[in-house]
């Protein structure tokens, strides 16, 4: 079968017409509806198929069956399109195309052309749709997914953050894009939750959430999306700063907004940051707590220099896990 629409054959022409459930119903290339008005024969297994009501009302007549393969090439003499549209959302029928396959393949029988046109492509992130329809059904159905809050899944979401970061590390893309998948379900597990949410301050979608994220991006990019001007990767964080400082006016730290909750090294750096950038000329404490402090001195020092504490201290302990390891093989005679 091929892929590219060809002028009707004297031999007779089975087309069959895939579609994305991603694309809304209707929305069909020019090549599909030019197909679907010049054919003789419309066939499609699915009485509830979304896509029927749009054909129908453009006036294509299609009868709800679903022929075989022998009966589709009985029933397309010289000189008929017949159209198939596959019951499964986006996919052939499997059934049929390997019964026009073996037909084919047999020689005995006149074959008619044979193709597959589709009718509609899927976007750029067209896939995220599955996942929030996945989501919402395990949600609704699913005994322990349907009784989770936002704080009961919260330590899963520090969990999946570390396992990417580690994935990151080891440099497997395999290892990545899973993980990436994790972290991104978290994201929309939490977006469900808050749509049970009584409260209806409380209540949002993951649309909402999308579209939060796309308004700051915009907001935070005004060399991309509007009239300032950014040559260089130092252009671009000025002018993040600049605009970050205008959406923070309100707050009345610098601390303000700094999650307590991270990790030590990395929370004394964001904060020996923060100071930093507001030219706050603030010593650090060396009084009750040296090791502590020492720590963060360490800390301070290492954001002053442009070095994550937390990334460095975390490769150096990999190096002395590995150095570890090899004491221990050493030790066994390996």
């Amino acid at each position: 079968m091929t892929e590219k629409t060809t002028p009707q054959s004297a031999a007779g022409r089975i087309v069959l017409l895939t579609v994305s459930h991603r694309v809304a119903p209707g929305l069909l290339s020019w090549q599909a509806w030019d197909t679907l008005r010049g054919a003789d024969r419309v066939f499609c297994p699915d009485p509830h198929h979304p896509q029927l009501p749009y054909i129908r009302e453009a006036g294509v007549e299609v009868e709800t069956a679903a022929p075989t393969a022998e009966q589709l090439v009985d029933a397309c003499p010289p000189g008929t399109t017949l159209v198939v549209i596959p019951a499964t959302a986006d996919d052939t029928d499997s059934a049929l195309t390997d019964g026009l396959a073996r037909l084919a393949g047999s020689g005995r029988v006149q074959m008619p052309d044979l193709e597959l046109l589709p009718g509609s492509y899927d976007l750029p992130g067209a896939r995220l749709l599955d996942l929030v329809q996945v989501m919402d059904r395990i949600r609704r159905v699913c005994p322990w997914t349907s009784t989770q809050t936002h704080k009961g899944l919260a330590k899963y979401g520090i969990e999946e953050a570390y396992e990417l970061v580690e994935a990151i590390e080891d440099g497997d893309a395999a290892e990545l894009r899973e993980e990436l998948g994790d972290v991104l379900l978290q994201v929309v597990f939490h977006a469900r939750i808050a749509e049970d949410a009584e409260d209806e301050a409380a209540a949002f979608s993951i649309d909402d959430v999308a579209a939060t994220i796309v308004e700051k991006l915009i907001h935070r990019h005004p060399h991309v999306f509007g009239d300032e001007t950014a040559r260089t990767a130092e252009d671009v964080h000025a002018l993040w700063e600049r605009t970050k400082a205008v959406e923070k006016r309100h707050r009345t730290s610098v601390t303000d907004g700094v999650p307590l909750g991270q990790p030590a090294l990395a929370l004394a750096a964001k904060l020996t940051g923060r100071a930093r950038a507001a030219r706050l000329d603030v010593r650090l404490p060396t009084d009750d707590n040296p090791l502590g402090y020492a720590l963060l001195a360490l800390a301070a020092e290492a954001e002053s220099q442009g070095v994550d504490p937390e990334t460095a201290l975390r490769a150096a302990s990999r190096t002395y896990r590995d150095a570890i390891r090899a004491t221990e093989r050493a030790a066994r005679g390996q």
